[in-house]
């Protein structure tokens, strides 16, 4: 065999190995690990929604924020879950500074509403979701108490009244209870807030692990009020439990839940479909099918129900949230209140 032979034989071979290479690296990925924050339907609905659509299999998890966010930070080494959706936008920020989130720039960004509040410009996280805090009160409960009238501000939960007789999920594990608190503090400023969040845990009845959980619960009578994003209230409502929703006159804070794609992800490209899917208007149009009410973040949907964002909302510093979030958890939990015997 000729030299010039050998090499062209040599050539045809490398150039087969690459191709093969590429070809297998081109593999699409078939199934796609969730990490679900919001409620059991929703996170269901969107997975079977998403398998229906693309045929990829979605196995998920789902998990209040803060329990999202260290198990992820537990797992950062080797990553067990390929996109996190659902949460507080404070919580991305903060994740993304940690370094557990990847960099995505998404075709259907340029749906956003507002790309300013909505998207990270740094193309760490995206919103998908807008929601405002609330107070829900049994009204059971306010028959069998005349003369008590449901909470409108954030100093009404102080009343003699309500001891003992708030639920609120923690800090530390529910994005929507750390939104309460941020809001508290944006409010009254660092002093003032925290000697209020004291004098309010002291009138908690049991603080839970959900966020949306203290709504259920208080419709059920274990409680006359819950602090819960309006949205989680209103689906109780819906499913007939005597809850009346209403809110803080001195302002209220709201979230922009979001998503991000888990740094190292296994299924990357399966994640960045997702991702690029709940950015469309008939994704989100999907929420109210179960029984979620948030408000989109996209053109194009219909608002379920427009009047839980017509209230007084704060201006929420989401930047100032994410960065002191460990702190501000790590403070109310050392000297306010620890996360044990948490309610399930």
């Amino acid at each position: 065999m000729s030299l010039k032979k050998g090499l062209l034989i040599v050539s045809s071979l490398v150039a087969l190995l690459l191709l093969l290479v590429a070809c297998q690296g081109a593999q699409e990925s078939t199934e796609l690990n969730l990490l679900c924050v919001p409620q059991e339907e929703w996170c269901e609905g969107m997975k079977q929604e998403f398998e229906a659509e693309f045929g990829i299999t979605v196995n998920y998890v789902r998990m209040s924020t803060g329990e999202a966010l260290a198990r992820l930070e537990a797992e950062r080494e080797n990553p067990q879950f390929d996109i996190m959706w659902g949460g507080p936008i404070d919580t991305y920020i903060s994740g993304a500074a940690q370094g557990l989130f990847a960099q995505y720039e998404s075709p259907n960004a340029e749906n956003l509403l507002n790309q300013t509040l909505y998207r990270d410009a740094d193309n760490y996280w995206s919103g998908i979701y807008v929601g405002s805090l609330g107070f829900a009160t049994n009204t059971d409960w306010l028959a069998a108490n005349p003369g008590v009238e449901a909470p409108t501000s954030w100093a009404d939960l102080l009343r003699p009244e309500f001891e003992g007789q708030i639920l609120v999920a923690h800090p530390s594990t529910s994005g929507t209870s750390y939104t309460a608190m941020a809001t508290v503090l944006q409010i009254m400023g660092e002093e003032a807030g925290w000697a209020y969040l004291q004098d309010y845990a002291g009138q908690v009845l049991q603080f839970t692990k959900s966020g949306a959980a203290p709504a259920k619960f208080v419709g059920a009578g274990e409680a006359a009020v819950g602090i819960v994003f309006s949205h989680d209230i209103v689906a109780q409502m819906e499913a007939g439990l005597p809850l009346m929703l209403t809110f803080p006159e001195e302002g209220t804070g709201y979230e922009v839940g979001g998503m991000a794609i888990v740094a190292g992800a296994q299924h990357e490209d399966a994640a960045q479909k997702w991702y690029d899917w709940a950015l469309t208007p008939e994704a989100q149009a999907l929420g109210p099918k179960y029984k979620a009410y948030q408000a989109p973040t996209v053109g194009g949907v219909e608002l379920a129900y427009p009047e839980l964002l017509e209230v007084n909302l704060i201006n929420y510093d989401f930047q100032w949230a994410g960065d002191n979030k460990s702190a501000n958890v790590d403070r109310f939990s050392n000297e306010i209140q620890g996360a044990d015997n948490l309610k399930e």
